[in-house]
């Protein structure tokens, strides 16, 4: 039996907002139109079917502000500005990318989400949007500094504590929200389980279910409840029903998941109870194929045995399911665009993100309600769903933000350090024989690593502390004459420390070689895996940490372990395979 949610939010409180418009009077006196309506069902009762639909679906756009002409914008969508993409559709919410020149600095973001809202309210029904972003952190960090930076959910996995996982999604949440942000997709409640998985991995908090379901908890709790509803942001947890046991990405082709009913309940489905009893505002669809669960062939989001029967009935979630962006591969092998949307309805969907061809799928669902397929009714009570998540984070009530604010608070200081603190308690030593922590006596150190910024990272933080450091970039896949160099350049130095970074995945063995090479010339190697913790499996080394994260916030605790000046206190939240690894749970002290 799925366990109660917890009561969804009400909106009785709301106060009623006041639309600057007018109307004239036959004597030409102008009379003030009465304020919008802030309560969700007020709202629905005034929207046309047109109206309805467009707060269905999310975007990009692009241009740095609301009323930035940009050509990608015509060539997509038909107009100039993110202004007019939001009126000409009657958008329900838009998503920020750093492709689409929306993600500068904290000013500009607030200024673009003001435009974007005054678009919104300035026409049609007048409804503020979902403005959203996937902030995960770690691999998924659609933002940067001076946002505070965080190494992602396998370090906190490491880190093991729900309240640290809980104060870092808080902090992303306010930080997000004084930039008027108020959707994040993120967490991730994947449980990987598989260690080849190309597209999870590092993502996913674990695969430990109970542990992945602890945390995903927290962070929904951090992200929405950890202040006032216009601090805090929307959760999405993802990619129901489970993306922890894929091969394949799905942005590229449709993977399948193997396990039978008991396995999704025992390792599945535990993250996602967790977050529908902590009341998460959304959950996000997967785009694979879950056999024992639906065998039509349709992909999760199309699934109404996977949405509507074990997401709504069995586990009991009545809040907004949005779909991973309709762009992906996963969902579109077999269906035409104006298709999918409507399938996703039928299954129990309610938020369609970022449709490939917006006029095609928003066409689509109109013409469904119009032949009877799909009854205005069922579209209601997607919006219904969608204007009560937006009046539970207060949007509707007031969705502007205030830019000097955004600019003092985004990366404040205590925020910052509260980070380092987190990411201190991840880094994870696996072996030592000796090498670490660092002497006084080290002088010269050579720091190669497959990314130029986590290398030189690294070799500036080490350098900071006293040693000569050089640093080399050796990319993912080192060729001879790399590795050759690199072992030339360390010869006669009291170090190498070796960063890797999925040296596990075929082409990318020539990291592993590095190490070897370094080893058999007699230098000492301290390898960090600052990817996916499995490489420390595959080779052997003096010492082998792993950070989980290449984020600057990571290197600089991976150097405070390298030097002693702190302790290594993370422990292995997944398993390394391979005669060479090392069990879940593992993790060295000094």
């Amino acid at each position: 039996m799925a366990k109660s949610p917890r009561p969804r939010r009400t909106t009785a409180a709301l106060s009623a907002v006041a639309v600057g418009c007018a109307a004239l009077t036959a004597a030409g006196a102008v009379r003030p139109e009465p304020p919008r309506s802030t309560e969700p069902a007020e709202l629905l009762g005034q929207m046309s079917l047109e109206e309805k639909v467009g707060q269905l679906f999310v975007t990009y756009a692009y241009g740095s502000t609301a009323d930035t002409a940009h050509p990608d914008n015509q060539a997509e969508f038909g107009v100039d500005t993110p202004a007019e993409l939001v009126q000409k559709y009657h958008l329900g919410g838009i998503i920020h990318f750093s492709w689409t020149d929306s993600l500068h600095d904290p000013r500009q973001v607030a200024e673009l989400s003001n435009g974007l809202q005054d678009a919104a309210t300035g026409a049609g029904a007048g409804v503020p949007l979902t403005i959203s972003i996937d902030q995960e952190q770690g691999r998924i960090t659609r933002m940067g500094k001076p946002l505070t930076q965080f190494p992602g959910n396998m370090a906190l996995g490491a880190n093991g504590s729900p309240a640290d996982a809980g104060d870092a999604a808080a902090i992303t949440a306010r930080e997000l929200r004084a930039m008027g942000l108020n959707q994040n997709y993120a967490p991730s409640g994947d449980v990987n389980v598989n260690a080849a998985n190309p597209v999870i991995g590092v993502r996913s908090f674990s695969s430990d279910p109970s542990l992945v379901a602890r945390l995903t908890a927290a962070q929904v709790r951090g992200y929405e409840d950890s202040g006032p509803a216009g601090e805090t942001v929307s959760s999405s947890v993802k990619h129901f029903p489970g993306h922890g046991d894929t091969a394949e990405d799905s942005h590229t082709a449709l993977p399948i998941v193997g396990h039978d009913p008991q396995q999704w309940e025992r390792v599945d489905a535990p993250p996602f109870r967790e977050a529908v009893a902590a009341g998460a505002d959304s959950v996000m669809s997967a785009h694979l194929l879950f056999p024992a669960l639906d065998r039509s062939g349709e992909p999760a989001t199309l699934s109404p045995p996977v949405l509507t029967g074990k997401l709504r009935e069995e586990l009991g979630y009545d809040g907004v399911v949005v779909t991973d962006s309709l762009k992906m591969d996963g969902v579109r092998a077999a269906h035409p665009d104006s298709e999918i949307p409507v399938l996703a309805l039928e299954a129990g969907a309610d938020q369609m993100l970022m449709p490939l061809d917006l006029d095609a799928a928003i066409g689509g669902v109109l013409d469904a309600v119009r032949s009877g397929r799909l009854t205005e009714q069922r579209i209601d009570r997607s919006v219904q769903r969608i204007l009560e998540m937006k009046a539970g984070r207060g949007v509707l009530d007031d969705p502007r933000v205030d830019p000097a604010a955004a600019e003092s608070l985004v990366g404040a200081p205590d925020h910052v350090r509260r980070a380092q603190e987190i990411t201190d308690r991840s880094t994870t030593l696996l072996r030592n024989d000796g090498a670490l922590p660092l002497g006084r006596d080290t002088r010269r150190v050579l720091v190669a690593g497959a990314d130029e910024d986590a290398a030189s990272g690294t070799a500036e933080r080490i350098r900071a502390r006293g040693p000569e450091t050089e640093a080399i970039t050796t990319g993912e896949a080192p060729e001879p004459g790399q590795i050759r160099d690199a072992v030339d350049r360390a010869r006669g130095g009291d170090l190498a420390v070796v960063l890797t970074d999925s040296a596990w995945e075929d082409g990318n063995a020539g990291q592993l070689e590095l190490i070897r090479a370094l080893r058999e010339a007699g230098v000492p190697v301290v390898a960090a895996a600052v990817g996916d913790p499995y490489d420390a499996g595959r080779a052997e080394a003096s010492a082998w940490l792993a950070t989980y994260s290449d984020q600057p916030v990571a290197l600089e605790a991976l150097t405070r372990v390298l030097f002693g000046e702190t302790e290594p206190a993370g422990a292995l939240p997944v398993a390394i395979p391979g005669p060479g690894g090392f069990p879940f749970g593992h993790g060295l002290g000094w």
